[in-house]
């Protein structure tokens, strides 16, 4: 009898769970296939060229990782190689191995949906995590909430580190867990291998030390400190991340200047930063206003799992206060705030439920979280569009009349996503085009028929002219 409650009890797990992954896979396929142009755009397309220049080249060097920009916008230098220093790049490596042996994927769809693919995986990693920690039912709202947040839909079809660095850093945590409380060796390992692989896309996983610390300290009678491998863990995970950022400063031109990520501006800890982080992003961007009576929810009830969930909230405060203009400047920065805040709106949810009048608790929750959703959407829904067609259209333009190995000028203040278009290397700003000729600069287009495209067009040959775009060849000199 006990055995079939038991195998009726995992039947209904797996279908409940399944059904948030399938919700959740079809939010996630919205506008999937959508060109490198939409929020965030030169982000992804720094990212995604890191791939593609894996695919073009003979062999995939994770040691010497290069991408489309050869300007010296990001780290002072020209950087004429192309060397993208920052995250150690296995996942585009693995990426490209993909894409070069089924040659007939598109490189942005495919990792679109790769990102999307690994969302799911972290949506299961949050569910069994949180249920070890809580209860089944809060795990199943916290898998349902990040499923459906919308700010979680976005962020998980886009083509950056995040969406593999959440998974990560959420399955460490998870893993960690489980060996606080069995001591096996395969879940030190699991756990040492996620942690090791977060810190190598983000360091920012170091915010996330108060967790394992409330972690060991819940399994304190357990000697769980007496335990060597507890301190060996944060060695053997860090060390990859250091030996990484130790050889990055051979290729000084590829590292971007991330001193400003602290508080270049002065932001710190003054009015507008306490507006922009717990107003504009955590109220209305992540929650739709209504969401964040959900989290305050959760100082209505005691229990031991909030050792862990304010932990895990002392670790986002101090990120945002240590990172303080990233975080304002960049909402993607906020993605690593996404576990929690999915625990805390479910615990939130099922506080209230049983708080309020059972006659209204029903009615009431679901509305709050139905306006919380609607709201956050309409803050995200721009996110999706596309605002420069014009790039798109010239970015053809080039890649079908262009030599593929030509350098091409791309004047867009610097944001990459107009270069991307091109399928070329090159410089994503205009200005002393005569410097950027000398330095093997072919090609020069333009979206804007302005003074600089008209003062090229009266030198150089121009290979075609349309409503949209100007192409110029910087090789042929008008007689």
């Amino acid at each position: 009898m006990l055995k079939k409650l038991l195998k009726k009890a995992l039947k209904k797990e797996f279908f409940l769970l399944s059904c948030i992954l399938l919700l959740a896979l079809g939010l996630r396929l919205y506008r999937i296939n959508n060109p490198v142009a939409d929020w965030h755009a030169f982000r992804q397309a720094d990212t995604a060229s890191v791939t593609r220049e894996y695919v073009k080249a003979d062999k995939i060097d994770l040691l010497r990782p290069k991408y489309q920009d050869v300007s010296n916008i990001q780290s002072g230098f020209d950087n004429l190689e192309g060397y993208r220093m920052v995250e150690f790049p296995f996942v585009n490596g693995g990426l490209a191995l993909i894409l070069k042996a089924f040659k007939g994927l598109d490189l942005v769809l495919f990792s679109r949906l790769a990102s999307v693919f690994v969302s799911l995986l972290t949506i299961s990693v949050l569910y069994q995590l949180v249920k070890e920690i809580s209860t089944s039912k809060i795990a199943f709202l916290s898998a349902l909430v990040y499923a459906v947040l919308p700010y979680s839909v976005f962020y998980s079809r886009v083509i950056l580190p995040e969406p593999y660095f959440l998974f990560f850093s959420t399955f460490a945590i998870w893993q960690f867990y489980l060996f606080a409380k069995n001591r096996s060796w395969a879940t030190y390992f699991f756990s040492l291998i996620g942690l090791a692989l977060a810190a190598l896309l983000k360091p920012f996983v170091v915010f996330l030390a108060p967790v394992y610390l409330a972690i060991l300290w819940q399994f304190r009678q357990k000697k769980i400190f007496k335990d060597p491998r507890v301190y060996l863990l944060p060695i053997l995970a860090f060390a990859p991340m250091f030996a990484w950022r130790e050889w990055i400063k051979n290729f000084p031109s590829g590292v971007p200047v991330s001193d400003w990520l602290f508080n270049g501006n002065g932001i710190r800890l003054q009015p507008a930063w306490f507006r922009w982080l717990f107003y504009e992003r955590l109220t209305k961007l992540f929650l739709g206003y209504f969401g964040i009576v959900f989290l305050f929810a959760n100082l209505l009830k005691k229990s031991k799992d909030m050792l862990i969930y304010g932990a895990w909230w002392l670790g986002i405060l101090i990120y945002f206060v240590v990172i303080a203009t990233g975080n304002v400047q960049h909402d993607y920065y906020q993605n690593l705030i996404l576990p929690i805040v999915a625990i805390s709106i479910a615990r939130g949810v099922l506080i209230l439920y049983e708080k309020l009048n059972k006659k209204i608790a029903l009615a009431m929750v679901i509305l709050l979280f139905g306006l919380s959703i609607f709201f956050a959407s309409k803050q995200i829904a721009g996110y999706y569009n596309i605002n420069n067609w014009e790039y798109i259209k010239a970015g053809q333009a080039v890649d079908q009349l262009v030599d593929q190995n030509a350098l091409v000028i791309a004047p867009a203040m610097g944001d990459t996503h107009f270069l991307f278009q091109t399928n070329r290397r090159g410089w994503p700003i205009g200005f002393e085009i005569e410097d950027k000729i000398n330095k093997g600069a072919d090609i020069y287009v333009s979206s804007s028929y302005d003074w600089e495209a008209k003062a090229l067009e009266e030198k150089y040959q121009v290979l075609t002219h349309s409503d949209d775009y100007i192409i110029i060849d910087l090789k042929v000199q008008k007689p």
